[in-house]
C-alpha cells in the first residue's frame, strides 16, 4: 500500500504479499504471531482511567513519547478482546512515535486486564461508547482528531459516524475502519465454519467464556452459565451473552441493528472502509460496492492482507505499511 493517498476515491497500489506468506490464514495468523515491528526505542504507555456515566470505568492508554503541541491525535479502537498490546496497535504506536503523532488507545469495557464492573461488556456496535469516548478526547485535546477502529472496534466506530451525522465532524476529521465486520451476520457465519471455528472462534471463547463467567460471579443470575458453557460458536455464544446484556433480543437482533454496512450512505464524515479480499473472518462476496456507499467514504479492498495481517517485506515481514497508509488517508482527507 501506498504511504499517501492522492485521490481519495481512487484504491492504494496493491502490494504483492510476501512469497513465503502466501493465503489470508498465514497473512493474518503470522501478522499476530510473527511479524517484526518496526525499529525505533522502546515504547511507554501512560494509562488514565475514566469513570463512565453508569458508574463503570474504561481504561485509556496513551502513547508516552514526545510530540508537538500541535500534533495530530490518532485514537484507535481496538478489535474483539484486543489490547494496547495488539500487534496491529504496536505498529500504530511505533509508526505514530516516528512521526511524532499522539495516540490514544482506549479498551473496550473488560480488555484492559481487569473487568469491569457493571452487568455488561462491550459490542460491536457501542455507538454510545464510542462518542462518549471522542467528545472527552476531542475536549481534552486542541488538536485535530482522527479516529481509527480495527475489526470490531472499526464496525462500532462507523456506527457511532452514522448515528452522530452532520454533528461527526465536530469531534473527529475523518476516520477508519480497517479489516472489520460491518456485516456482523457475514462475518460471524463465516467464524462459524470449518478452520475458522476450530481456530479462530476457539481463540475467542477461549477468553471471553471466563470473562463472562467472571461477570456471572459479579452478578448473580445475569444469564444463564449451562447455556453459556455449551456455546461452541460466537452465535451461541452472543445469543446467551452480549446481545441480552446490552438490550438485544437475540443474536440476529444484535447482528443486524448493530451492523454498519447498510448505514454506509449516511456517513457525513471522510471514512476509509479497508478489507482484504482474502480475509477469513470477512468473506469477499460481503463486501460493500461504490454503489452501496455515499460520497464520503473510500473503499479499499486490495487482494491481500487476511485480518489485519498486512505484512510486507523479507522475513519474518513488518507491518509498518498498513498505519503509514491509513494516517497518509486520513491526513489528507479533510
Amino acid at each position: 500500500m501506498t504511504a499517501v493517498l492522492a485521490e481519495r476515491r481512487t484504491a492504494p497500489a496493491d502490494a504483492p504479499a510476501p512469497w513465503w506468506l502466501p493465503g489470508g490464514h498465514a497473512q493474518t495468523i503470522w501478522a499476530a504471531v510473527g511479524a517484526r515491528q518496526a525499529g525505533g526505542p522502546p515504547l511507554g504507555w501512560r494509562r488514565e482511567r475514566w469513570s463512565t456515566p453508569d458508574a463503570d470505568f474504561i481504561d485509556v492508554d496513551f502513547l508516552d513519547t514526545p510530540a508537538p503541541d500541535e500534533a495530530p491525535l490518532l485514537v484507535l479502537f481496538h478489535g474483539l478482546e484486543g489490547s494496547s498490546r495488539s500487534h496491529y496497535v504496536m505498529a500504530f504506536a511505533r509508526w505514530a512515535a516516528q512521526a511524532g503523532w499522539r495516540l490514544a488507545v482506549p479498551h473496550f469495557r473488560g480488555c484492559s486486564g481487569e473487568l469491569n464492573l457493571a452487568p455488561r461488556a462491550y459490542h460491536s456496535g457501542d455507538f454510545e461508547e464510542i462518542g462518549w469516548i471522542l467528545a472527552r478526547l476531542r475536549a481534552g485535546h486542541g488538536r485535530p482528531l482522527y479516529a481509527v477502529g480495527v475489526s470490531l472496534g472499526g464496525n462500532a466506530l462507523l456506527r457511532w459516524a452514522q448515528e452522530a451525522g452532520g454533528t461527526a465532524s465536530a469531534t473527529a476529521h475523518a476516520v477508519a475502519a480497517l479489516s472489520s465486520p460491518i456485516d456482523l451476520a457475514a462475518g460471524g457465519a463465516a467464524l462459524s465454519r470449518g478452520f475458522n471455528r476450530l481456530v479462530y472462534t476457539r481463540m475467542f471463547l477461549r477468553t471471553m467464556v471466563p470473562k463472562a463467567l467472571a461477570k456471572l460471579a459479579q452478578h448473580p443470575g445475569l444469564f444463564s452459565r449451562e447455556r453459556l458453557l455449551a456455546a461452541r460458536d460466537l452465535y451461541e455464544f452472543d445469543n446467551v451473552f452480549t446481545a441480552p446484556l446490552h438490550g438485544f433480543s437475540d443474536t440476529d437482533d444484535y447482528w443486524s441493528r448493530a451492523s454498519a454496512q447498510p448505514h454506509l450512505a449516511r456517513l457525513r464524515i471522510p471514512a476509509l472502509v479497508l478489507n482484504a479480499r482474502n480475509d477469513p473472518f470477512v468473506p469477499a462476496a460481503s463486501l460493500p460496492r461504490e454503489a452501496d456507499v455515499g460520497p464520503q467514504v473510500t473503499l479499499w479492498q486490495p487482494p491481500h492482507g487476511g485480518h489485519v495481517g498486512f505484512v510486507h517485506g523479507a522475513f519474518p515481514g513488518r507491518l509498518d505499511a498498513l498505519p503509514a497508509a491509513v494516517a497518509g488517508w486520513l491526513h489528507g482527507a479533510h
